[in-house]
């Protein structure tokens, strides 16, 4: 008779009926009148008990080894000095589906480069790294729900280009059939030819590259971006209200429906930030560091890390919030495409949002007036000719618009207190990892 798999988070429903359990053998206790096997899956763990008889399953039960894949038929019972569950499995028959090889590659006491390498171990073994993926998953799940109640068309941008982005620094440069292409490292122009096609606002979430030797517990050379493009903006302050808004609504998600399971797991808090996040300018936050002993040259234009973490500290005294805008960048800690304010040409319509010290997005109102963006394209020493197909864009009736992109690895960093980008990717890519 074949019985349906049941999940070991459901057994309790079926106390005294034989079912099927399928995952992986999590331990071994083999004594000399008793057999102990502790199985998982992805939803917790239940102990295999069975009493030695010389049979077969006894022989097949001494033959497991540690993360072999197994499907185990059994009755549910009741067993209060269990402490997983307070039930067990007595076993009727054991099926190998998978033998796993011994000695395992890693174990509790790997180091982090290691356990990379044997990624998909490391994620079945440790019921926290399964988390991440729930968490991401509902993360997602939220912002999109905020981005399409809000009128926002999700787009799959092309990461194939002919010419380098933006300033064509930090791109990665590829074959493409006798010439050159290049990977995308932000959709940015394409969220704006989407804007000028009369789409009003544009969502997306998607891989982005950089060629970037770059060795942080921060920086990936591919990570997921969360990308938002608003049309018919009456300012900067537009971006920001709406990214607040959907992060706000994403981690309400995540605290009600995983709340507690980060809480056991990671040992953090889900705080459920309120709206409107603070906001600080460049200029203010310069300030206030600067009265600390940050930059005592007084000629950084942008933030370092240590400065985003003291300013990110200095506001959440002040205001008990986690999140932070640092806004109105000068020119030259910014891209071309950024406008300026009439009244002060020298600064930019940019923020960037810095989550518990760290930046998690950057956004701005964009240049839509064409001849604008030749100027200030010039000035950055950019020629027109490689950018011709995104300023054409702005030819025609282009209406004011911004945006945001946003790395998700960097959100789930601090949403669940972790130290490196690393843990927070399934598989990471950085300038010396491309495998697994």
């Amino acid at each position: 008779m074949i019985h349906s798999r049941v999940r070991v988070s459901d057994l309790r429903e079926h106390l005294g009926h034989t079912v099927s359990v399928c995952g992986w053998v999590h331990a071994l206790r083999l004594q000399r009148a008793m057999q102990f096997v502790i199985v998982r899956d992805g939803t917790g763990l239940v102990q295999v008990t069975h009493k030695r008889d010389g049979g077969p399953l006894e022989a097949r039960l001494e033959a497991l080894t540690p993360e072999s894949a197994v499907r185990i038929t059994g009755r549910v019972v009741d067993a209060a000095q269990v402490g997983l569950g307070g039930l067990e499995l007595v076993p009727e028959t054991v099926e190998v589906l998978n033998p796993a090889a011994t000695p395992l590659p890693i174990d509790d006491r790997t180091g982090p480069e290691q356990r990379l390498d044997w990624r998909h171990l490391d994620v079945r073994r440790r019921p926290a790294a399964r988390l991440l993926f729930a968490v991401q998953t509902t993360l997602e799940q939220g912002m999109r729900e905020y981005a399409y109640a809000r009128g926002a068309t999700e787009m799959h941008t092309p990461k194939l280009m002919g010419t380098a982005s933006e300033s064509g620094a930090e791109v990665f440069e590829l074959g493409y059939f006798g010439r050159s292409a290049y990977l995308a490292q932000s959709p940015q122009f394409f969220k704006q030819m989407a804007i000028a096609a009369g789409i009003d606002t544009v969502f997306e979430i998607g891989p982005v590259f950089r060629a970037e030797p770059s060795f942080t517990s921060r920086h990936a050379t591919e990570f997921t971006g969360v990308d938002v493009e608003l049309a018919w903006i009456d300012g900067v302050e537009d971006v920001m209200a709406f990214e607040e808004g959907m992060l706000a609504h994403a981690i309400a998600k995540v605290a009600e429906l995983h709340g507690a399971a980060i809480a056991e797991h990671f040992g953090v808090r889900v705080t459920v930030p309120t709206t409107p996040f603070p906001r600080v300018t460049m200029a203010e936050a310069q300030q206030i560091l600067r009265e600390g002993g940050w930059d005592p040259s007084g000629t950084r234009e942008d933030l370092d890390p240590e400065g985003e973490r003291a300013i990110s500290a200095h506001l959440r005294r002040a205001t008990g919030h986690e999140f932070v805008f640092v806004t109105h960048y000068p020119v030259g800690a910014r891209p071309f495409y950024h406008m300026r304010p009439a009244d002060d040409p020298g600064l930019t319509l940019s923020f960037d949002l810095l989550w518990n010290g760290l930046e998690v997005t950057t956004g701005a109102q964009r240049e839509h007036r064409y001849d604008v963006l030749l100027e200030q394209a010039a000035e950055k020493g950019l020629r027109p000719e490689p950018m011709r197909d995104y300023l054409n864009a702005f030819r025609y009736g282009c209406p004011p618009h911004g945006g945001l992109g946003m790395g998700l690895g960097r959100v789930l960093m601090v949403l669940l207190g972790l130290t490196s980008i690393r843990d927070a990717t399934f598989l990471f890519r950085g300038p010396n990892r491309l495998t697994p």
